[in-house]
Formats: C-alpha cells, structure tokens, sequence
C-alpha cells in the first residue's frame, strides 16, 4: 500500500509524531529520539520531504535555524498519527507495557 511505502520503517511515524507535537526543529529531533542516528534523521527527514508529507523551512540567522512542517495538503495524516499513538497507549496499557515518554 502506498501509505505504508511512504511511511515505513521504523523512524518516520515516529519523526511525524513528534513534529506533530511541536518538535519541529533538527536539534529538538535528536533530543526527543536519542537512539537514531545524526544520518538516519538527516535521511528520514529528506525522504519525508521528497516526498511532499514535510516541508522544510530555513531560517537564515546565526546559527541557521531549519523547521520542518507537515505540509498543507497532508494534514490529513495528524488524525491518523493521533489514532496510532491511542492505539498505541491502549495495548501498552493491556499488555503492561511502559512506554518512553
């Protein structure tokens, strides 16, 4: 199915998640998935934005500020990521399952 294809894997529902809650910037990325590597965001990241879910924005100041964004016509995908994290508390919480915060 194409909506897996574009968001397979194990990186980028989660990236999608936290831009969705306000973790938009590269450095708050990072913060927030401290086990994924400097390369596989970059890569995540530029896949999400070929692909047109993401818009990246640069900011020229010092230092360089880059936000990233769910584009536009994509919203769409917020009730969706909304409706996996719900899925996601409800059979962590069956399953005694801790999840990371």
């Amino acid at each position: 199915m194409l909506t897996h294809d574009l968001i397979e894997g194990k990186w980028k529902k989660r990236i999608l998640w936290h831009i969705i809650n306000g973790n938009n910037r590269f450095s708050l990325l990072q913060k927030v998935m401290p086990d994924i590597t400097h390369k596989m965001l970059i890569t995540q990241l530029k896949e999400l934005v070929t692909s047109g879910i993401l818009i990246r924005n640069e900011y020229e100041k010092t230092p360089p500020r880059v936000e990233y964004h769910i584009s536009p016509q994509y919203q769409s995908i917020i009730p969706i990521m909304q409706a996996l994290w719900e899925f996601t508390k409800q059979y962590a919480a069956d399953h005694e399952i801790n999840l990371p915060d």
